[in-house]
């Protein structure tokens, strides 16, 4: 019997209508856009006086607020540029915050010193970044595995104490040096233009964001992953991996270098802090805690990561903690050691980062399903 016959009532009447089939995909088109959706709500995010007590201090829209979210945009878009060595390419780089740095100190030296514009100074600030990753990665990548991580390590460990030691009071050692206000386009400085470095951090994340996707998918990209999986083969393919990982610590490098100067803006200043290696293992730690080598981890990871760096830090000095047992007050004081018990938790718990976890949700809804149809069947 032909499938149009099936259609037909038995009894000769009308064609009995078919159950509706449900649209295909339809969940997973829905979910496709999920980022237009979070980036709109970012963007109107200013204009919003939402209170979201316990993840900020005050209304979504307050400038308090829109600094840590344009802090946590900054470092969720550093981390993923970051990812391009340790997630896409294999390279595990301890002198990351020497490229950010950079930016900041180099920029605001042609500020203070030469007297040039915000915009030429910009524009030279990144030149000298990426100029400084072309010479420090050329020479860095001439070794591999663990000698590559120490002598960019030690690369970072000199930039940082030739900034500490202030030569020709250039770098303001210890303290830093901030860039005077009138220096700064007036549209970027004081509480009431927080709003627009706010939008300027989230252009940055955004740019970050493209230049990963766009590098990865293209041939370079997949040549990055070949690099991380075995370079050898790669090697035997008639390519040079060289080349390829230095185009990666480049603009890994240049990235960096745009975030030095989005930090530039929203302190005011340069800090020595950014020139350490400790700020290289926060981003280490961004990307591992959101997902090495996925899309969207290092970005979660590092927003979190900044989050929970400063939110911790007021909870530890709450009166709540005050009046906790010395037992618990001691470690609980201590926002490091609360940063640290969240990430063992993540790791052990969540291997592959955040990213992996709606991944194994499905992986463990389907399995569960699979069981009670075999339970069923049986």
């Amino acid at each position: 019997m032909s499938t149009a016959t099936d259609t037909h009532d038995r009894t000769g009447g009308a064609p009995a209508a078919l159950p509706p089939r449900p649209a295909a995909g339809t969940p997973a088109r829905v979910l496709r856009w999920w980022p237009a959706a979070v980036l709109l709500a970012l963007v109107v995010a200013p204009f919003s006086a939402l209170p979201l007590p316990g993840l900020l201090d005050g209304p979504v829209g307050s400038p308090g607020s829109l600094q840590l979210l344009a802090t946590c945009l900054l470092f969720g878009a550093l981390a993923t540029g970051y990812d391009l060595l340790l997630g896409r390419t294999g390279l595990l780089s301890f002198g990351h915050a020497l490229y950010f740095a950079a930016g900041s100190y180099a920029t605001n030296m042609f500020l203070l010193e030469a007297g040039l514009p915000f915009a030429l100074a910009a524009v030279l600030g990144l030149c000298f970044g990426i100029a400084l990753a072309l010479v420090l990665g050329s020479v860095s990548l001439r070794v591999t595995g663990i000698g590559f991580s120490m002598v960019t390590l030690a690369f970072a460990q000199a930039g940082s104490i030739l900034v500490s030691r202030n030569p020709g009071g250039l770098t303001g050692g210890e303290e830093g040096r901030a860039a005077p206000a009138e220096l700064l386009p007036a549209g970027l400085v004081g509480i009431g233009n927080t709003a627009n470095l706010y939008w300027i951090a989230l252009a940055y994340l955004v740019l970050t964001l493209g230049v990963v996707r766009w590098a990865v998918r293209s041939p370079t990209g997949r040549v990055w992953e070949g690099i991380k999986e075995n370079e050898r083969r790669v090697e035997v393919l008639g390519l040079k991996p060289y080349g390829f990982k230095l185009t990666a610590f480049v603009l890994a490098g240049a990235l960096a270098a745009v975030g030095g100067l989005v930090h530039l803006l929203l302190t005011g200043g340069s800090t020595p802090q950014t020139t350490t290696s400790d700020f290289t293992l926060s981003l280490l730690v961004m990307v591992v805690l959101g997902g090495s080598g996925t899309r969207w981890g290092p970005m979660v990871g590092g927003i979190l990561y900044t989050w929970a760096d400063h939110r911790l830090g007021d909870l530890a000095g709450s009166g709540a903690v005050a009046d906790l047992p010395a037992v618990l007050r001691v470690p609980l004081s201590q926002p490091l050691f609360l940063l640290g018990v969240v990430f063992v938790a993540v790791v052990h718990l969540l291997p592959g980062g955040l990213a992996r976890l709606p991944s194994r949700l499905g992986a463990g809804r389907r399995a569960q399903l699979n069981t009670i149809e075999e339970g069923r069947s049986s």
